[in-house]
């Protein structure tokens, strides 16, 4: 068993436990003085105080006896961590607001009510949240981005009757029924795919149109997959006497690109030159990734001197990114290391993170493990940027491919945590776990396991079952148990993140 790991993951990683969330109370064993990030003392010390499953008052009640949170000074700063921290518990989230409110010393800013209001709807409090609004209105503070948010957390909640009555109702919070706020009620109905509703009820407002409500009509037809329609929008903007930009025409682009229908998006390509407006490097990198994705790739690496028949539209990194992505699944990988190490500096670009992971994911994909780690180094002493977790994946994956589940994973995982300070994330975490169970390595999958539930991050119920049969074949019961446990409160708890 390699238990290196467990030292260099347990030790060096701060780790920000409390016992708000049921499922992991069984690992949850820090005291408050060893929650992490320093900078957020304060914030910490309120965190610490407030234990799942707290009602509104009894969190407000809790922090109001607690000398520790009576001495701490609060600003819109402190309050606007406080609820980032609390965004997926709405009742913590407005127990700590309250409690800020009554201090005497203390007035939350308009963008601290517009957050609470929109972890109250996120959470599908809305009764709630019609409270709050009601109560910001009593003092003059909702704004048109307080309804938006309003209108759009109906929508997401199904209730979409009531976004329209939200607007229907704007003069009773000074606000103006135009143009603006319509777009808004618009946006939030295309985007919850209630575009056929938008569409009526546009048609009977007599609110004058701008080419933003067209372009969010032309993006909802495109989200319900009824292109025509946001093409047939096209038409209706122009007898509207407003001109379809390069974002009208790229959105109907992408949604063809989506159907692997590239003859309408070289049509719209010749359409949008002969109306004048030109498609950009974000039209051209859509096109590329789509032709790429259906395997098309010699077509796909046309792209970039078709784009250089435009003026004025020059390569940024984004569109090297997929160029590279594109050369490697063509096997072309000299082509695609050419594009890094000769194209971008040339044409005064630089490359970001994801342009290297592009580059270390290619060699990881056809077995070339050396060169990769060429790159990841490269990416390590860049003057640009530097490794994220997703650097490593395309590694990690490559060891269980070729079985070097010793030594070569250990390093690449110390340099992830150790060298460079980095969070595994939900899929890293899953990889490690599977690969070393597969590799019959259990006891360090447990590891794995262990600090992933420290760190309140869910792993996924099938991860749990495969660690679980696994670990019970190595007559590991203490272990088998708190898996067991881990997983009945997962079936039974509504509130873990991940749900």
């Amino acid at each position: 068993m390699n238990l290196c790991l467990k030292k260099h993951l347990f030790f060096s990683l701060p780790f920000g436990i409390s016992n708000n969330l049921s499922c992991f109370s069984y690992f949850s064993t820090l005291s408050s003085d060893k929650i992490s990030c320093v900078n957020d003392a304060d914030v910490n010390v309120v965190f610490a105080r407030i234990s799942g499953g707290s009602s509104e008052g009894e969190v407000v009640q809790s922090l109001l006896s607690d000398p520790a949170c009576d001495s701490i000074r609060i600003t819109d700063n402190f309050v606007d961590r406080l609820l980032y921290r609390f965004k997926n518990d709405c009742k913590c989230a407005l127990g700590a607001f309250r409690w800020a409110q009554s201090r005497p010393d203390y007035k939350a800013s308009p963008e601290l009510y517009d957050k609470m209001v929109d972890i109250l709807g996120k959470m599908k409090k809305m009764e709630k949240m019609q409270s709050l609004i009601e109560e910001m209105n009593a003092d003059h503070l909702v704004s048109l981005n307080t309804v938006a948010k309003v209108m759009r957390r109906f929508v997401g909640a199904r209730e979409w009757k009531e976004a329209v009555r939200t607007f229907d109702e704007l003069e009773k919070f000074g606000l103006e029924k135009n143009t603006e706020s319509m777009n808004l009620l618009l946006d939030a109905l295309c985007k919850g795919n209630r575009v056929q509703q938008a569409r009526e009820l546009f048609c009977k407002s007599h609110i004058p149109a701008n080419a933003n409500t067209f372009n969010i009509f032309i993006h909802g037809w495109c989200k319900v997959n009824r292109v025509e329609e946001a093409y047939w929008t096209i038409q209706e903007m122009k007898g509207n006497g407003c001109n379809p930009c390069v974002i009208s025409y790229s959105t109907i682009i992408k949604s063809y690109c989506q159907q692997f229908n590239f003859q309408k998006v070289y049509d719209l390509l010749d359409e949008m030159q002969q109306e004048g407006c030109a498609p950009n490097v974000v039209t051209f990198t859509t096109i590329m990734c789509f032709l790429t994705k259906s395997g098309a790739f010699e077509e796909a690496l046309k792209i970039p001197e078709r784009m250089k028949l435009v003026d004025g539209c020059k390569p940024d990194t984004l569109f090297y990114n997929a160029l590279i992505h594109t050369l490697g699944m063509a096997h072309r990988l000299q082509e695609a290391t050419r594009v890094l190490t000769v194209e971008l500096p040339r044409n005064g670009v630089q490359p970001n993170t994801s342009t290297y992971n592009t580059i270390i994911a290619m060699f990881c994909h056809h077995l070339k493990e050396e060169r990769a780690l060429e790159f990841l180094r490269e990416l390590e002493n860049s003057p640009f940027c530097k490794p994220d977790v997703h650097s490593y994946f395309p590694l990690l994956k490559l060891c269980f491919k070729v079985g070097k589940t010793d030594e070569y994973l250990n390093m690449l995982v110390n340099d992830i945590v150790n060298k460079h300070h980095l969070s595994l994330d939900l899929s890293s975490y899953a990889l490690l776990i599977h690969g070393l169970c597969r590799a019959n390595k259990c006891e360090w999958a447990y590891v794995f396991f262990e600090d992933m539930v420290r760190q309140e991050i869910t792993p996924r119920y099938k991860t749990c079952s495969v660690l679980l049969q696994e670990i019970k074949q190595k007559n590991m019961y203490d272990a088998a148990d708190k898996i067991a446990l881990f997983m009945k409160k997962m079936k039974t708890d509504t509130t873990f993140p991940g749900e």
